[in-house]
């Protein structure tokens, strides 16, 4: 039997965490939920398959999560959900190997499909 995937779910707004953690755990994936990028830091483990981030949170946003994991070498594949419509936020996601950008408010479909797509290519690659 193939082992529920565990995900870490970093997003400062309490709807909207609940709200992904739902849709994952519906789905059968095993969720860590974080308030906010320090506390995703310090939850970051080798068994985490994928990491759901949000842009704008305080005291450590996404980008600045995502800026230290990669420089730990750390290769876990990492979707950003936003509500903004800005432009750099994509040139900055390409930049730091960012799997995919989902605006919020974050449909169901859309989450799942992704983050089934990128785990079974994450497990392929092991």
């Amino acid at each position: 039997m193939v082992q529920p995937a565990k995900i870490l779910v970093a997003e400062d707004n309490n709807f909207v965490r609940m709200q992904i953690v739902k849709f994952l755990k519906d789905e059968g994936f095993e969720v860590i939920e974080c308030t906010d990028g320090s506390q995703a830091l310090d939850s970051m483990s080798n068994d985490i398959e994928m990491a759901i981030v949000d842009v704008r949170m305080e005291p450590l946003d996404g980008l600045e999560f995502i800026k230290s994991i990669r420089g730990q070498d750390i290769k876990t594949p990492i979707i950003l959900v936003t509500g903004d419509q800005n432009p750099d936020l994509l040139n900055e996601a390409n930049k730091w190997s960012v799997t995919a950008v989902l605006m919020k408010p974050v449909q169901k479909d859309r989450l799942i499909k992704t983050v089934t797509r990128t785990i079974e290519a994450r497990r392929r690659q092991s």
